[in-house]
């Protein structure tokens, strides 16, 4: 008999030592942390590699993780300040930087700041325009991510990064916009147009006041623009000859009658 109770008791303190190992000690990955509370009390953050803690569940642990998540932002449906429906998405980077403020200041970190997120990207694009959305993206990008990172900081959670990813307009606005940039591609090649013609009249009138101070050299002009035309090998070659060049004959001709 005393022999069969000294082996129960080998079997309990087998079953204690079982349990307060399996109670007290953990390992932790290089970029966890552990928050340690014991008997419902902060004890602070332990870790990386072994962390011993007071068995029989005197003192619990809730593992945080440091690395730097990447989270997609629920697209949301914004009416602009020009009143203009569209939907947005972004993407949010952030990592934890105090893993005990993170788990004690605020219920499911993860969450909160995606709502967060959800509800600033509503509220900040929802007082912009159009054109600020469209082409102002990284003031808005540096607008939201400090709003972020103000309400989060007390969380112990550092946003590295608030940016807009896509932002998906109505068919009628795409087609709104495509006549818009046709249009001012058209009135650009108008404009560049117009502005060559100008260019050209002023110089032509310029080679014009040169040319009429000196007659010869209309002459000279008139008889090389002769053998640009003849280069062309055509059979057939029909020019117009000057006034000024017969006036002389008329004139002698004149006086023979």
């Amino acid at each position: 008999m005393p022999q069969i109770n000294f082996m129960n008791e080998i079997g309990i303190a087998m079953v204690v030592l079982i349990i307060a190992m399996m109670t007290s000690v953990r390992i932790l990955r290089e970029y966890e942390r552990a928050v340690v509370f014991r008997l419902g009390r902060l004890t602070g953050a332990r870790g990386p590699g072994l962390v011993l803690l007071i068995p029989f569940w005197i003192e619990r642990m809730q593992r945080v993780s440091l690395r730097t998540v990447v989270q997609d932002v629920t697209p949301q449906d914004v009416i602009t300040k020009d009143n203009v429906s569209v939907s947005v998405n972004a993407v949010l980077t952030f990592r934890i930087v105090d893993s005990a403020r993170a788990v004690v200041e605020v219920e499911d970190f993860g969450f909160a700041i995606s709502q967060l997120a959800q509800t600033t990207l509503r509220s900040v694009l929802g007082s912009a325009e159009l054109d600020d959305l469209l082409s102002e993206r990284e003031k808005l990008n540096q607008e939201l991510e400090e709003i972020i990172r103000r309400h989060s900081e007390t969380w112990g959670i550092s946003v590295v990064a608030m940016e807009i990813k896509h932002v998906d307009l109505p068919a009628e606005m795409q087609r709104a916009m495509a006549k818009q940039a046709e249009a001012e591609r058209e009135r650009r090649a108008k404009f560049t147009h117009a502005t060559g013609e100008l260019e050209s009249s002023e110089a032509l009138t310029e080679a014009a006041t040169t040319l009429s101070r000196n007659p010869i050299g209309i002459q000279l002009r008139y008889l090389q623009a002769l053998i640009e035309v003849a280069a062309e090998k055509n059979s057939t070659l029909v020019f117009p000859i000057p006034v000024d060049l017969l006036s002389s004959f008329i004139k002698q001709g004149n006086k023979t009658d």
